[in-house]
Protein backbone atom coordinates (compact mmCIF):
# COMPACT_ATOMS: atom_id res chain seq x y z
CA UNK A 1 0.00 0.00 0.00
CA UNK A 2 1.20 3.31 -1.04
CA UNK A 3 1.98 5.76 2.03
CA UNK A 4 -0.09 8.86 2.17
CA UNK A 5 1.25 12.02 0.55
CA UNK A 6 1.58 14.95 3.38
CA UNK A 7 1.23 18.34 2.20
CA UNK A 8 2.91 21.66 3.37
CA UNK A 9 3.39 25.06 1.89
CA UNK A 10 7.44 25.03 1.94
CA UNK A 11 9.87 21.47 2.53
CA UNK A 12 13.37 22.49 2.78
CA UNK A 13 15.81 19.47 2.44
CA UNK A 14 18.76 19.98 4.24
CA UNK A 15 19.15 21.23 8.08
CA UNK A 16 22.85 23.60 7.16
CA UNK A 17 22.73 27.36 7.51
CA UNK A 18 20.96 27.63 4.36
CA UNK A 19 18.07 25.29 5.38
CA UNK A 20 17.53 26.31 8.78
CA UNK A 21 17.62 30.29 7.76
CA UNK A 22 15.12 29.57 5.06
CA UNK A 23 13.03 27.30 6.89
CA UNK A 24 12.94 29.90 10.65
CA UNK A 25 12.27 32.73 7.90
CA UNK A 26 9.38 31.26 6.40
CA UNK A 27 7.94 29.52 9.56
CA UNK A 28 8.87 31.86 12.09
CA UNK A 29 7.85 35.29 9.96
CA UNK A 30 5.32 34.47 8.30
CA UNK A 31 3.90 31.06 9.59
CA UNK A 32 4.39 28.88 6.25
CA UNK A 33 3.21 25.11 7.30
CA UNK A 34 7.33 23.94 6.61
CA UNK A 35 8.96 20.66 6.66
CA UNK A 36 12.90 20.77 7.14
CA UNK A 37 14.35 16.83 6.40
CA UNK A 38 17.64 16.46 7.13
CA UNK A 39 20.17 12.91 6.88
CA UNK A 40 22.54 14.36 9.39
CA UNK A 41 23.39 15.84 12.23
CA UNK A 42 21.34 19.43 12.78
CA UNK A 43 23.19 22.73 11.58
CA UNK A 44 25.48 20.79 8.67
CA UNK A 45 29.21 21.30 7.59
CA UNK A 46 29.35 24.66 9.79
CA UNK A 47 28.11 23.56 12.66
CA UNK A 48 29.68 19.97 12.73
CA UNK A 49 33.12 19.99 10.59
CA UNK A 50 33.14 23.46 9.68
CA UNK A 51 33.20 27.09 10.96
CA UNK A 52 32.72 26.55 14.68
CA UNK A 53 35.11 23.52 15.06
CA UNK A 54 37.51 25.32 12.95
CA UNK A 55 37.55 28.62 14.83
CA UNK A 56 37.81 26.90 18.13
CA UNK A 57 40.48 24.83 17.25
CA UNK A 58 41.86 28.49 15.97
CA UNK A 59 41.99 30.04 19.48
CA UNK A 60 43.34 26.51 20.56
CA UNK A 61 45.96 27.14 18.45
CA UNK A 62 46.24 31.26 19.29
CA UNK A 63 46.35 30.40 22.85
CA UNK A 64 50.13 28.70 22.16
CA UNK A 65 51.48 31.60 19.85
CA UNK A 66 50.31 34.09 23.05
CA UNK A 67 51.96 31.54 25.06
CA UNK A 68 54.87 31.69 23.08
CA UNK A 69 55.69 35.02 23.01
CA UNK A 70 54.62 35.69 26.80
CA UNK A 71 58.44 35.93 27.63
CA UNK A 72 58.77 39.11 25.70
CA UNK A 73 55.78 40.83 28.18
CA UNK A 74 58.56 38.88 30.98
CA UNK A 75 56.05 35.85 31.61
CA UNK A 76 58.00 33.10 32.94
CA UNK A 77 56.13 30.95 30.69
CA UNK A 78 57.98 27.99 29.84
CA UNK A 79 59.09 27.01 26.52
CA UNK A 80 57.56 23.42 26.46
CA UNK A 81 54.06 24.03 27.64
CA UNK A 82 52.20 20.84 27.82
CA UNK A 83 48.46 21.53 26.34
CA UNK A 84 45.97 18.65 26.04
CA UNK A 85 44.29 18.77 22.83
CA UNK A 86 42.49 15.26 23.32
CA UNK A 87 40.87 16.90 26.41
CA UNK A 88 40.35 20.43 24.20
CA UNK A 89 38.97 17.76 21.31
CA UNK A 90 36.49 16.06 23.98
CA UNK A 91 35.25 19.85 24.74
CA UNK A 92 34.67 21.48 21.58
CA UNK A 93 32.70 17.95 20.67
CA UNK A 94 30.41 18.80 23.71
CA UNK A 95 29.61 22.23 22.69
CA UNK A 96 28.72 21.03 18.75
CA UNK A 97 25.96 18.52 20.54
CA UNK A 98 24.82 21.33 22.34
CA UNK A 99 24.51 23.67 19.50
CA UNK A 100 23.28 20.55 17.37
CA UNK A 101 20.25 20.50 20.11
CA UNK A 102 19.79 24.41 20.11
CA UNK A 103 18.98 24.28 16.42
CA UNK A 104 16.43 21.30 16.52
CA UNK A 105 15.07 23.62 19.59
CA UNK A 106 14.52 27.01 17.71
CA UNK A 107 13.07 24.93 14.59
CA UNK A 108 10.74 22.97 17.25
CA UNK A 109 9.69 26.66 18.76
CA UNK A 110 9.20 27.98 15.19
CA UNK A 111 6.81 25.07 14.41
CA UNK A 112 9.59 23.82 11.73
CA UNK A 113 8.80 20.05 11.53
CA UNK A 114 11.72 18.08 11.26
CA UNK A 115 12.42 14.79 9.63
CA UNK A 116 15.11 13.01 10.03
CA UNK A 117 16.04 11.09 7.08
CA UNK A 118 17.15 11.23 2.86
CA UNK A 119 15.25 12.50 0.21
CA UNK A 120 14.62 11.87 -3.35
CA UNK A 121 12.30 14.02 -5.74
CA UNK A 122 9.64 11.51 -6.67
CA UNK A 123 7.46 13.94 -8.71
CA UNK A 124 8.18 17.54 -9.83
CA UNK A 125 6.48 18.60 -6.46
CA UNK A 126 6.68 15.36 -4.54
CA UNK A 127 9.60 14.27 -2.59
CA UNK A 128 10.27 10.63 -0.74
CA UNK A 129 12.32 10.67 2.40
CA UNK A 130 14.14 7.70 3.83
CA UNK A 131 13.39 7.31 7.49
CA UNK A 132 16.44 7.17 9.18
CA UNK A 133 14.08 5.23 12.30
CA UNK A 134 13.71 2.29 10.00
CA UNK A 135 10.47 2.55 9.97
CA UNK A 136 10.26 3.06 5.99
CA UNK A 137 9.42 5.98 3.40
CA UNK A 138 7.03 8.66 3.67
CA UNK A 139 5.72 11.40 0.65
CA UNK A 140 5.83 14.76 1.36
CA UNK A 141 4.55 17.33 -1.11
CA UNK A 142 4.59 21.18 -1.46
CA UNK A 143 4.15 24.10 -3.61
CA UNK A 144 7.57 25.16 -3.02
CA UNK A 145 10.81 23.06 -2.39
CA UNK A 146 13.80 24.26 -1.45
CA UNK A 147 17.24 22.19 -1.95
CA UNK A 148 19.85 23.31 0.72
CA UNK A 149 22.15 20.02 0.56
CA UNK A 150 25.42 21.73 0.46
CA UNK A 151 28.71 19.72 -0.88
CA UNK A 152 31.10 17.68 0.89
CA UNK A 153 34.61 17.55 0.56
CA UNK A 154 36.79 16.14 -2.55
CA UNK A 155 39.04 12.98 -2.74
CA UNK A 156 40.96 12.81 -5.80
CA UNK A 157 39.64 9.83 -7.81
CA UNK A 158 43.09 9.38 -9.81
CA UNK A 159 45.31 8.64 -7.01
CA UNK A 160 46.29 5.11 -6.17
CA UNK A 161 45.93 5.04 -1.89
CA UNK A 162 43.83 8.45 -1.71
CA UNK A 163 41.29 7.09 0.85
CA UNK A 164 44.28 6.70 3.50
CA UNK A 165 44.27 10.32 3.96
CA UNK A 166 41.38 12.34 4.94
CA UNK A 167 39.35 15.48 4.93
CA UNK A 168 38.35 18.48 6.51
CA UNK A 169 35.71 15.88 7.82
CA UNK A 170 38.30 13.85 9.32
CA UNK A 171 40.74 16.66 10.84
CA UNK A 172 37.91 17.26 13.54
CA UNK A 173 37.95 13.20 14.32
CA UNK A 174 41.98 13.82 14.97
CA UNK A 175 42.06 13.20 18.67
CA UNK A 176 45.83 12.33 18.83
CA UNK A 177 47.80 15.27 16.99
CA UNK A 178 50.10 13.61 13.81
CA UNK A 179 53.79 14.04 13.96
CA UNK A 180 54.12 14.97 10.30
CA UNK A 181 50.87 16.25 7.74
CA UNK A 182 50.76 16.75 4.46
CA UNK A 183 48.21 18.97 3.26
CA UNK A 184 47.27 19.24 -0.65
CA UNK A 185 45.72 22.51 -1.61
CA UNK A 186 46.30 25.86 -1.38
CA UNK A 187 42.79 27.89 -0.22
CA UNK A 188 40.62 28.64 2.89
CA UNK A 189 40.97 25.17 4.32
CA UNK A 190 44.30 24.45 3.41
CA UNK A 191 45.95 27.64 4.07
CA UNK A 192 43.31 27.67 8.09
CA UNK A 193 44.22 24.13 9.03
CA UNK A 194 47.79 24.34 8.33
CA UNK A 195 48.06 27.64 9.87
CA UNK A 196 46.55 25.69 13.35
CA UNK A 197 48.49 22.46 13.02
CA UNK A 198 52.41 24.57 12.57
CA UNK A 199 50.75 26.48 15.62
CA UNK A 200 50.59 23.81 17.75
CA UNK A 201 54.10 22.08 16.81
CA UNK A 202 52.88 19.90 14.28
CA UNK A 203 55.64 19.39 11.58
CA UNK A 204 53.25 20.54 8.27
CA UNK A 205 53.97 20.30 4.64
CA UNK A 206 51.93 22.50 2.28
CA UNK A 207 51.60 21.44 -1.27
CA UNK A 208 50.32 23.44 -3.87
CA UNK A 209 50.23 23.99 -7.72
CA UNK A 210 51.38 27.55 -7.68
CA UNK A 211 54.06 29.98 -5.76
CA UNK A 212 51.46 30.57 -3.50
CA UNK A 213 48.41 29.85 -2.10
CA UNK A 214 44.65 31.76 -1.06
CA UNK A 215 44.90 32.77 -4.99
CA UNK A 216 41.95 34.00 -5.60
CA UNK A 217 42.67 36.69 -3.44
CA UNK A 218 44.58 40.16 -3.68
CA UNK A 219 48.52 39.58 -4.96
CA UNK A 220 49.71 41.42 -1.55
CA UNK A 221 47.60 38.74 0.69
CA UNK A 222 48.84 35.62 -1.55
CA UNK A 223 52.60 37.25 -1.15
CA UNK A 224 53.29 38.23 2.23
CA UNK A 225 50.72 35.44 3.48
CA UNK A 226 52.95 32.33 1.71
CA UNK A 227 55.82 34.28 2.83
CA UNK A 228 54.70 34.46 6.25
CA UNK A 229 53.81 30.77 6.85
CA UNK A 230 57.23 29.99 5.31
CA UNK A 231 59.28 31.93 8.06
CA UNK A 232 56.66 30.57 10.98
CA UNK A 233 58.09 26.75 10.07
CA UNK A 234 55.62 25.70 7.10
CA UNK A 235 57.44 23.83 4.65
CA UNK A 236 55.84 24.67 0.89
CA UNK A 237 56.12 22.22 -1.77
CA UNK A 238 55.82 25.16 -4.59
CA UNK A 239 54.94 24.10 -8.08
CA UNK A 240 53.20 20.79 -6.81
CA UNK A 241 52.59 18.36 -10.20
CA UNK A 242 50.27 16.14 -7.54
CA UNK A 243 50.64 12.62 -5.48
CA UNK A 244 50.62 9.69 -7.87
CA UNK A 245 50.11 6.83 -5.06
CA UNK A 246 49.28 6.50 -1.27
CA UNK A 247 50.67 3.60 0.68
CA UNK A 248 49.72 2.39 4.25
CA UNK A 249 53.24 1.41 6.12
CA UNK A 250 51.37 0.56 9.63
CA UNK A 251 50.53 -2.99 10.10
CA UNK A 252 46.93 -2.50 10.92
CA UNK A 253 45.66 0.28 8.39
CA UNK A 254 41.70 0.67 9.02
CA UNK A 255 39.29 -0.87 7.30
CA UNK A 256 38.06 0.78 3.97
CA UNK A 257 34.50 1.57 4.31
CA UNK A 258 31.87 3.38 1.71
CA UNK A 259 31.44 6.65 3.20
CA UNK A 260 28.60 8.92 2.05
CA UNK A 261 30.24 10.54 -0.65
CA UNK A 262 33.64 8.98 -1.43
CA UNK A 263 36.14 5.25 0.11
CA UNK A 264 37.44 6.39 3.11
CA UNK A 265 39.68 5.12 5.82
CA UNK A 266 37.68 4.97 9.54
CA UNK A 267 39.88 7.90 10.17
CA UNK A 268 43.44 8.54 11.63
CA UNK A 269 44.96 6.48 14.26
CA UNK A 270 48.17 7.73 16.94
CA UNK A 271 50.70 4.82 14.54
CA UNK A 272 49.68 5.60 11.49
CA UNK A 273 52.51 5.52 8.82
CA UNK A 274 52.28 6.86 4.80
CA UNK A 275 54.20 6.38 1.80
CA UNK A 276 53.62 9.34 -0.55
CA UNK A 277 54.37 9.12 -4.05
CA UNK A 278 54.73 12.23 -6.24
CA UNK A 279 53.75 11.68 -10.44
CA UNK A 280 57.65 12.90 -10.51
CA UNK A 281 59.09 9.97 -8.40
CA UNK A 282 59.43 11.86 -5.26
CA UNK A 283 58.65 9.46 -2.54
CA UNK A 284 57.59 11.17 1.13
CA UNK A 285 56.69 9.47 4.63
CA UNK A 286 54.24 11.11 6.77
CA UNK A 287 52.58 10.07 9.51
CA UNK A 288 48.96 11.82 8.18
CA UNK A 289 47.78 13.19 4.58
CA UNK A 290 45.09 15.96 4.70
CA UNK A 291 43.28 16.35 1.39
CA UNK A 292 41.57 20.10 1.02
CA UNK A 293 41.55 20.18 -2.63
CA UNK A 294 37.94 21.24 -2.90
CA UNK A 295 34.07 20.49 -2.13
CA UNK A 296 31.61 19.05 -4.54
CA UNK A 297 27.59 20.08 -4.48
CA UNK A 298 25.54 17.39 -2.67
CA UNK A 299 23.57 16.23 -5.16
CA UNK A 300 23.56 12.44 -5.49
CA UNK A 301 20.67 10.26 -4.66
CA UNK A 302 18.38 13.57 -5.22
CA UNK A 303 16.92 12.10 -8.29
CA UNK A 304 17.09 15.94 -9.73
CA UNK A 305 15.78 14.75 -13.32
CA UNK A 306 12.27 13.78 -12.34
CA UNK A 307 11.90 17.43 -10.99
CA UNK A 308 13.52 18.81 -14.24
CA UNK A 309 16.11 20.63 -11.75
CA UNK A 310 19.11 21.37 -14.16
CA UNK A 311 23.10 21.10 -13.91
CA UNK A 312 25.68 23.34 -14.83
CA UNK A 313 28.77 22.05 -16.20
CA UNK A 314 30.29 21.95 -12.46
CA UNK A 315 27.67 19.66 -11.40
CA UNK A 316 26.10 22.64 -9.23
CA UNK A 317 22.15 23.36 -9.30
CA UNK A 318 21.67 26.25 -11.95
CA UNK A 319 19.75 28.72 -10.34
CA UNK A 320 19.39 32.71 -11.28
CA UNK A 321 19.15 35.63 -9.37
CA UNK A 322 16.11 34.85 -6.84
CA UNK A 323 17.74 31.14 -6.31
CA UNK A 324 14.97 29.71 -9.04
CA UNK A 325 16.04 26.41 -10.57
CA UNK A 326 14.83 25.31 -13.56
CA UNK A 327 11.53 23.61 -12.10
CA UNK A 328 8.95 26.50 -11.01
CA UNK A 329 8.51 26.04 -7.62
CA UNK A 330 12.01 24.33 -7.27
CA UNK A 331 14.75 26.58 -5.54
CA UNK A 332 18.58 26.19 -4.41
CA UNK A 333 20.87 27.67 -2.43
CA UNK A 334 24.09 27.63 -0.44
CA UNK A 335 27.22 25.42 -1.59
CA UNK A 336 24.97 22.92 -3.83
CA UNK A 337 25.12 26.03 -5.94
CA UNK A 338 28.59 27.37 -6.14
CA UNK A 339 27.67 30.94 -4.81
CA UNK A 340 29.96 32.31 -2.71
CA UNK A 341 29.95 29.41 -0.09
CA UNK A 342 30.69 30.89 2.69
CA UNK A 343 27.82 30.17 6.10
CA UNK A 344 26.42 33.73 6.13
CA UNK A 345 25.61 33.87 2.51
CA UNK A 346 23.91 30.58 2.48
CA UNK A 347 21.45 32.22 5.52
CA UNK A 348 21.17 35.69 4.05
CA UNK A 349 19.83 33.99 0.84
CA UNK A 350 17.21 32.05 2.51
CA UNK A 351 16.19 34.61 4.69
CA UNK A 352 15.68 36.34 1.34
CA UNK A 353 14.04 33.86 -0.66
CA UNK A 354 11.36 33.23 2.54
CA UNK A 355 10.77 37.03 2.26
CA UNK A 356 9.83 36.64 -1.11
CA UNK A 357 8.15 33.65 -1.17
CA UNK A 358 6.03 34.32 1.56
CA UNK A 359 6.29 37.68 2.73
CA UNK A 360 4.32 40.57 2.07
CA UNK A 361 4.28 42.22 -1.25
CA UNK A 362 7.14 44.32 -0.67
CA UNK A 363 9.33 41.42 -1.01
CA UNK A 364 8.27 39.94 -4.08
CA UNK A 365 11.03 40.80 -5.63
CA UNK A 366 13.74 40.09 -2.50
CA UNK A 367 17.02 38.60 -3.46
CA UNK A 368 20.20 38.44 -2.34
CA UNK A 369 23.17 40.89 -3.65
CA UNK A 370 26.42 38.82 -3.96
CA UNK A 371 28.30 41.79 -4.51
CA UNK A 372 30.83 43.08 -1.69
CA UNK A 373 31.01 39.92 0.35
CA UNK A 374 33.44 40.47 3.33
CA UNK A 375 34.88 36.93 3.92
CA UNK A 376 37.24 36.30 6.22
CA UNK A 377 40.24 33.78 6.58
CA UNK A 378 41.52 32.46 9.88
CA UNK A 379 45.23 31.36 9.21
CA UNK A 380 48.11 32.96 10.98
CA UNK A 381 47.95 35.77 11.30
CA UNK A 382 43.68 36.25 10.12
CA UNK A 383 43.23 37.62 6.39
CA UNK A 384 39.91 40.02 5.76
CA UNK A 385 38.69 40.71 2.23
CA UNK A 386 35.82 42.80 0.44
CA UNK A 387 35.30 43.87 -3.15
CA UNK A 388 37.73 43.58 -5.75
CA UNK A 389 41.74 42.51 -5.84
CA UNK A 390 43.83 45.19 -7.62
CA UNK A 391 43.92 43.06 -10.61
CA UNK A 392 39.96 42.81 -11.04
CA UNK A 393 39.39 46.47 -10.32
CA UNK A 394 42.16 47.53 -13.35
CA UNK A 395 40.22 44.90 -15.75
CA UNK A 396 36.75 46.12 -14.41
CA UNK A 397 37.75 49.76 -14.56
CA UNK A 398 41.32 49.96 -16.18
CA UNK A 399 44.39 51.26 -14.22
CA UNK A 400 43.86 54.66 -15.50
CA UNK A 401 40.91 55.17 -13.02
CA UNK A 402 42.04 53.50 -9.70
CA UNK A 403 43.77 54.49 -7.28
CA UNK A 404 45.29 52.31 -4.49
CA UNK A 405 46.53 52.86 -1.21
CA UNK A 406 48.83 50.80 1.19
CA UNK A 407 50.05 50.05 4.46
CA UNK A 408 52.60 47.98 6.23
CA UNK A 409 53.61 48.05 9.23
CA UNK A 410 53.85 45.50 13.10
CA UNK A 411 50.78 45.65 15.28
CA UNK A 412 51.30 47.59 18.80
CA UNK A 413 51.02 44.07 20.55
CA UNK A 414 54.37 43.29 18.71
CA UNK A 415 56.36 46.35 19.96
CA UNK A 416 57.76 45.01 22.63
CA UNK A 417 58.93 41.78 20.51
CA UNK A 418 62.48 41.86 19.66
CA UNK A 419 63.16 43.02 15.92
CA UNK A 420 63.98 39.70 14.83
CA UNK A 421 60.27 38.61 15.73
CA UNK A 422 58.65 41.56 15.43
CA UNK A 423 59.04 41.15 11.57
CA UNK A 424 57.61 37.85 11.37
CA UNK A 425 54.05 39.14 12.75
CA UNK A 426 53.01 41.44 9.31
CA UNK A 427 49.92 43.43 9.38
CA UNK A 428 49.61 45.13 5.95
CA UNK A 429 46.57 46.90 4.60
CA UNK A 430 45.22 48.10 0.66
CA UNK A 431 42.41 50.01 -0.21
CA UNK A 432 41.35 50.24 -3.79
CA UNK A 433 39.43 53.22 -5.36
CA UNK A 434 38.01 53.76 -8.37
CA UNK A 435 36.87 57.31 -10.69
CA UNK A 436 37.21 60.25 -9.82
CA UNK A 437 35.45 59.84 -6.79
CA UNK A 438 37.95 57.69 -5.36
CA UNK A 439 35.03 54.77 -4.32
CA UNK A 440 36.03 52.08 -2.52
CA UNK A 441 35.81 49.23 -4.64
CA UNK A 442 38.46 46.63 -2.76
CA UNK A 443 39.78 46.50 0.47
CA UNK A 444 42.18 43.75 1.86
CA UNK A 445 43.28 43.75 4.94
CA UNK A 446 45.53 41.05 6.75
CA UNK A 447 47.26 41.09 10.29
CA UNK A 448 45.57 40.04 14.41
CA UNK A 449 42.44 41.58 14.72
CA UNK A 450 41.14 41.46 10.82
CA UNK A 451 38.27 39.21 11.38
CA UNK A 452 36.65 41.87 13.82
CA UNK A 453 37.67 44.65 11.78
CA UNK A 454 36.12 43.69 8.73
CA UNK A 455 32.71 43.67 9.81
CA UNK A 456 31.91 47.38 10.01
CA UNK A 457 34.26 48.32 7.08
CA UNK A 458 31.92 45.83 4.88
CA UNK A 459 28.94 48.12 5.72
CA UNK A 460 30.84 51.22 4.84
CA UNK A 461 31.45 49.50 1.64
CA UNK A 462 27.83 48.04 1.17
CA UNK A 463 26.56 51.75 1.47
CA UNK A 464 29.20 52.78 -1.19
CA UNK A 465 32.02 54.41 0.73
CA UNK A 466 35.00 56.83 -0.57
CA UNK A 467 38.18 57.53 0.30
CA UNK A 468 36.32 60.43 1.94
CA UNK A 469 33.95 58.96 4.02
CA UNK A 470 36.89 56.84 5.48
CA UNK A 471 39.28 59.75 5.87
CA UNK A 472 36.62 61.83 7.53
CA UNK A 473 36.02 59.13 10.11
CA UNK A 474 38.09 60.16 13.28
CA UNK A 475 40.40 57.34 14.37
CA UNK A 476 40.27 54.91 17.05
CA UNK A 477 43.63 55.36 18.78
CA UNK A 478 45.90 53.41 19.29
CA UNK A 479 44.68 50.40 17.12
CA UNK A 480 45.80 48.88 14.05
CA UNK A 481 42.08 49.71 12.37
CA UNK A 482 42.73 53.00 12.64
CA UNK A 483 45.47 53.26 9.71
CA UNK A 484 42.16 52.62 7.51
CA UNK A 485 40.86 55.81 7.89
CA UNK A 486 44.26 57.44 8.01
CA UNK A 487 46.13 56.51 4.68
CA UNK A 488 47.68 59.42 2.59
Amino acid sequence: MAPTTKSYDYIVIGGGSGGSGAARRAAGWYGAKTLLVENGKAGGTCVNVGCVPKKMTWYFASVNEVLKGAKNYFYDVPEDVKFHFEKFKKRRDEQIVRLNGAYERNWSREGIELVHGTAKFSGPKEIEVELQDGSGKASYTANHILIATGGHPLVPEDVQGAHHGITSDGFFDIEVLPRKIAIVGAGYIAVELAGVLNAIGVETHLFIRGETFLRTFDPMIQETMTKTYEEAGVIIHKSFKGFKTVERLDSSPPTVTEGAHEKRTDGPTPDKRLKLTDTEGNMYEFTELLWAIGRAPETKGLNLDIAGVKLNEKGQIDVDEFQNTSAEGIYALGDVTGQAELTPVAIAAGRQLGNRLFGPPEFKAAKLSYENIPTVVFSHPEVGTIGLTEPKAVQRYGQENIKVYKTKFAAMYFDLYPPEEKVAHPTQYKIICAGPEEKVVGLHILGEGSGEMLQGFGVAMKMGATKANFDSCVAIHPTSAEELVTMR
